[in-house]
């Protein structure tokens, strides 16, 4: 008999194909919706989602410095990957949680930060397929024991040294700092509401 065929890994520019689709679906909703904050409020929850933004880059970066030359090689346990299984996506969602809040709306942060977490969890799932296959039982104690995305704090352990891939890093670097254009175009966006180019609606 042959033998059933082995998962493959995913093709992660799906996953970002997708993102970017949800996003330009989104858009007229982000154009058009005004906060109805203001004073005080309006600024903490702006300086919140700058802080998200920030901690989202900095989490990337962390998790890439783990991950960086061993992802599908080993069962990266350590660092990040010792609160959750799948800290980049983590902090991809608060990122966009940041900038939800920058936009000065509840509704809109938590439907953004909701379909990114939806899609990035369908994309773990499947993620994790292949990694169930190619190490087995390695990888589900390591589920059992370590939560999927949301994590869990008091599990993190790392060890006293690290093997860094330059290259890796390189790159989710540039990927990383892509967060930090939510920034500038929460602003843009709060410029076109003001100047009233497009007709605008409050959400909550």
């Amino acid at each position: 008999m042959s033998s059933p065929p082995r998962a493959m890994p995913v093709n992660q520019l799906i996953r970002v194909n997708i993102l970017r689709v949800a996003f330009v679906l989104t858009l007229p909703l982000t154009i058009c919706a005004v906060s109805p904050w203001s004073g005080p409020l309006r600024e903490i929850m702006d300086v919140v989602g700058i802080g998200l933004v920030v901690a989202a880059v900095l989490g990337r970066f962390w998790s890439i410095l783990y991950i960086g030359g061993h992802k599908n090689v080993t069962v990266m346990q350590d660092g990040p990957y010792s609160i959750c299984r799948h800290p980049l996506y983590l902090f991809s969602t608060i990122g966009v949680l940041g900038f939800g809040l920058m936009l000065g709306s509840v509704v809109m942060t938590l439907l953004l930060g909701g379909l990114t977490l939806a899609v990035l969890s369908i994309t773990a799932r499947k993620e994790e397929a292949f990694l169930r296959g190619k190490f087995g039982l390695t990888y589900d104690a390591y589920a059992v024991r370590v939560p999927m995305i949301v994590p869990r704090l008091s599990g993190f352990k790392t060890e006293a040294t690290l093997t860094i891939s330059v290259p890796h890093l390189r790159h989710n670097l540039m990927d990383a700092l892509v967060f930090l254009t939510f920034i500038p175009l929460a602003r843009l966006l709060e410029h076109v509401q003001a100047v009233k180019v497009l007709p605008g609606f409050p959400i909550w």
